[in-house]
């Protein structure tokens, strides 16, 4: 995207951690007996780039329109900047919203669509729609209307639109949903650089969670109304605080067994691991092994198996490998290597990396 008439931060500033941008604190809301958000709590420090990350139902659109001010919690409050907004009117609280649907005026055009809310005069307001056109490459499109634009030509003008305020906070509720793969990889890169530039701190939420690992500084992933766990990218995928989130996040190998000297026993076989400090022998424990870090050889030491599987996804195949005992473990390996060394029926040993593996709590029910 071409921001060279817009000017608004030259760089995306530090974070500044002793003072919350963004904070929400103890918030609830209850529809008709259902706890939609259940006692959320979390920071934003200005211009970090956060994701809400969970399946349909987890509370997460409910929580962005609450801290929006399209509704209103039962408990808890909403502040920016140390100020409380919980009962403040959407159009006061600098946040501009970019709705699932985009939400925009079929009878309007593109120019009357980024200006809806713009006040002042006409000259100052026409220069703000072209310089916000410019800046997300729609210029060309002022005088179209919405059914003439393509999806990711309408995402553009819903984000358009909600810069035009020139917002403090920005609040993006899956709006790459519609889109299709191709378009959906290149407008999160482009919304990544755009917001970086602006410097503009962003709550997005999404049900997608390699979009919400591209796209975010922290990774919020919600479950029955609650956050289970808020890091960064690589700390959800590579150290998952529970059960649900090594899940959900990624793809897992979910070893349950008992704690053995190296590692954890299951089913007879003992998988390497580093065990956490004060685990007694014979504790029950869940190891998350990750597909990449299940290496793999024809022969030898390590996990007897046979191969029962291979999904070729690109850069890598997938193997399943199927254990004596029954358990099926997936396994990656560079997709170049598929057809010669890992024919179905072979039998093959799999070598865990002990450095790799985790162990997960179980989480709450």
């Amino acid at each position: 995207m071409n921001d060279a008439s817009f000017t608004r931060a030259p760089a995306r500033p530090a974070p500044q951690v002793s003072r919350p941008h963004l904070a929400v604190r103890a918030v609830s809301k209850v529809y008709k007996g259902h706890r939609a958000v259940d006692a959320v709590s979390f920071d934003l420090a200005k211009g970090e780039f956060v994701t809400l990350l969970g399946d349909s139902g987890c509370g997460k659109t409910t929580l962005l329109r609450i801290i929006a001010g399209f509704a209103r919690p039962d408990a808890g409050q909403v502040l920016r900047e140390g100020e409380d907004v919980t009962g403040m009117a959407p159009a006061r609280r600098r946040m501009g919203f970019v709705f699932q649907s985009y939400a925009l005026f079929p009878t309007k055009t593109v120019a009357q669509n980024i200006g809806f809310a713009l006040a002042g005069p006409r000259a100052a307001r026409a220069r703000r729609i072209e310089e916000l056109a410019q800046l997300v490459e729609i210029d060309a499109l002022l005088g179209r209307y919405p059914h003439e634009l393509s999806g990711g030509q309408q995402q553009r003008v819903a984000l358009a639109r909600a810069l035009a305020s020139d917002p403090e906070v920005l609040l993006l509720d899956e709006p790459m949903s519609a889109l299709d793969a191709r378009i959906r990889v290149k407008l999160r890169g482009e919304l990544r650089s755009l917001v970086d530039r602006l410097g503009i701190t962003t709550l997005y939420v999404t049900h997608d969670q390699e979009e919400a690992l591209a796209l975010s500084d922290r990774v919020a992933v919600m479950r029955h109304g609650r956050i289970e766990q808020i890091g960064s990218p690589a700390d959800v995928y590579h150290r998952p605080a529970t059960r649900f989130v090594a899940a959900f996040i990624g793809i897992s190998n979910l070893i349950e067994g008992r704690a053995v000297a190296g590692g954890i026993e299951a089913e007879g076989v003992v998988w390497p691991l580093a065990l956490p400090a004060g685990v007694a022998p014979g504790a029950r424990l869940t190891g998350l092994f990750r597909p990449e870090h299940v290496g793999i050889a024809p022969e030898g030491t390590g996990i007897a198996g046979i191969i029962e599987s291979a999904t070729f996804l690109g850069a890598n195949v997938r193997l399943g490998v199927r254990l004596a005992c029954g358990r099926l473990v997936l396994a990656d390996r560079p997709s170049f290597e598929a057809g010669g060394l890992w024919p179905r029926g072979r039998a093959v040993v799999l070598r865990p990396d002990s450095t790799r593996a985790v162990v997960v709590a179980d989480g709450p029910q």
